[in-house]
């Protein structure tokens, strides 16, 4: 390939990104957006409340039947719910308590002062793969790293004189984009393993399935996808940004400046406090009769322990905390009134945030109402059935439709709940596993979170790149993102295969074949 040919192939790709930036910043404020979505979701729920469609809902093993939105029941629950929808919406609590926290360490400095000391021992070279493998390792924590890592992302970019909207892009990469990636276990492999092993008993009550029977490729994974974020935050999107003016609250943008000696005498004692609150934390847990494990099995990571339920009230005291005791060293928190002054100042930067999510609970609750998206995976899956490819091809399709799914059913969880009985028995069938079946699942689930909208903390990241560039909008996340979609999609998908191919083994106790050979 020539030298121009390259160059024109760099244009045409910069260009259809720049358009799609376009086309995505002319559709109305995502709070309208949603607006729109629910009524369009009300209308199809009624339309389509009068066709009978030939499929089991596995939920119920009934026919699948869509619940018009519009009858005069319907849209009178609709109404005496609005108020918990939003209340009991799981984002919003999420974030709002980490930010309080967040907020405090913010005012106070020390989560500045850590990051331009963090820059003093860290190659500038290194930030992207550094900031890319902390978002992958965050979800071990739940939803952590989209109130933690995306905007620190931001801060340690700008921090370093890279563009910060690279960093955001960087590290919503590593935490939606590569979140089936993790090499630490997380409280996902034991929910997707139930899940597959409900399915596949639907076949063979006998068959059982290890909660971390994808370990090995979702750990060989992190690699493939802290390289393919690397490169394309370094070479694609930084580059393309490079034009794009930081016009954000100045007031909110870290100084640079050299650490003071307050500021190291701060942030000694403020990292101490956090070693010693950490350090009483795994204390505790360690012990087999710990009240911060499981009571039914013991453990710390399955969904009902109380570590795992104590993730963000833990993040909460994570910052608050060494923001306090930075403050009061350093001198830079004159009395308890900062504290609050530093609370009251993230609430207000989440008031954009609060709006958007009250209409994106009300259009979740009426899209899972109304069973479309279950109509939509369903049908999905059938029609992946009567093609009857060979197996490789099939397990291409199953990461693709997933994808699709994925961009209108934001629950990993959820989507699986739908579609790991299909899928699971359809391929055991064909000779293909669980576990290959779940792995290809948790592929396409993975590469097309960054890119949906309708994924409940896409508003978020915008709000996050607002800060320092004002004009942000959906268009503009969405193209920052769509590299990173296509290629981890893509390779994610050719790696899947070799993987497969070779035989190296997926996890523990896990097979390619039913019956295991």
């Amino acid at each position: 390939m020539s030298a121009d040919q390259a160059t024109g192939g760099k244009d045409s790709a910069r260009g259809f990104l720049a358009a799609v930036e376009r086309i995505g910043n002319k559709l109305p404020d995502p709070a309208v957006l949603f607006i729109a979505l629910l009524f369009i979701t009300w209308v199809l729920s009624w339309l389509l409340s009068y066709i009978s469609f030939d499929v089991i809902d596995p939920r119920t093993n009934q026919a699948l039947s869509i619940k018009n939105l519009l009858a005069p029941r319907e849209l009178t629950e609709f109404l005496s719910v609005m108020v918990t929808n939003f209340s009991h919406f799981h984002p919003v609590g999420v974030v709002l308590v980490a930010m309080l926290g967040i907020g405090v360490a913010e005012h106070t400095g020390f989560i500045n002062t850590a990051i331009r000391a963090l820059l003093n021992v860290t190659a500038k070279w290194l930030l992207t793969p550094m900031v890319i493998l902390v978002g992958i390792v965050s979800h071990s924590a739940v939803d952590a790293g989209y109130v933690l890592v995306i905007p620190l992302g931001g801060v340690i970019f700008y921090a370093a004189g890279r563009h910060p909207l690279a960093g955001i892009a960087a590290a919503f990469a590593g935490v939606s984009g590569g979140f089936s990636a993790n090499f630490v276990p997380s409280s996902l492999d034991p929910l997707l393993q139930g899940l597959s092993q409900a399915g596949a008993q639907i076949l063979d009550p006998t068959v059982v399935l290890n909660p971390l029977n994808n370990y090995f490729f979702t750990t060989a994974s992190s690699l493939l996808i802290i390289s393919l974020g690397w490169y394309l935050t370094d070479k694609v999107v930084e580059p393309r940004l490079a034009g794009t003016e930081i016009d954000g609250d100045a007031a909110d943008l870290p100084e640079m400046h050299d650490l003071s000696d307050s500021d190291r005498k701060g942030l000694t004692w403020a990292i101490i406090a956090m070693i010693v609150g950490l350090a009483l934390l795994f204390g505790t847990a360690i012990p087999d009769g710990s009240a911060w494990r499981s009571p039914a099995s013991g453990e710390l990571t399955t969904g009902d322990a109380p570590m795992m339920r104590a993730i963000v009230a833990l993040i909460f005291l994570l910052f608050l905390v060494p923001g306090v005791v930075f403050g009061i060293v350093s001198g830079s928190m004159k009395s308890s009134k900062d504290m609050i002054v530093g609370m009251t100042h993230a609430m207000n930067s989440m008031a954009y945030y609060l709006v958007i999510m009250f209409f994106i609970a009300q259009f979740v609750y009426a899209f899972g109402q109304s069973n479309l998206g279950v109509l939509l995976a369903l049908q999905g899956a059938k029609f992946l059935a009567w093609l009857e490819m060979p197996a490789a091809v099939t397990i291409v399709g199953i990461v693709f439709l997933t994808g699709f799914v994925n961009i209108f059913v934001g629950s990993a969880s959820g989507k699986w709940g739908l579609l790991a009985p299909i899928f699971v028995p359809m391929l055991m069938s064909l000779g293909i596993s669980p576990d290959l079946t779940q792995a290809a699942y948790r592929v396409g689930d993975s590469s097309t979170n960054i890119i949906t909208p309708l994924m409940p903390y896409f508003p978020l990241v915008v709000v996050y790149c607002q800060r320092y560039v004002k004009s942000t909008g959906i268009g503009t996340v969405t193209a920052m993102m769509l590299p990173y979609s296509i290629w981890f999609i893509s390779t994610w998908t050719v790696f899947l295969l070799i993987y497969y191919m070779i035989g190296l083994p997926l996890g523990i106790q896990s097979s390619y074949t039913y019956p295991p050979s």
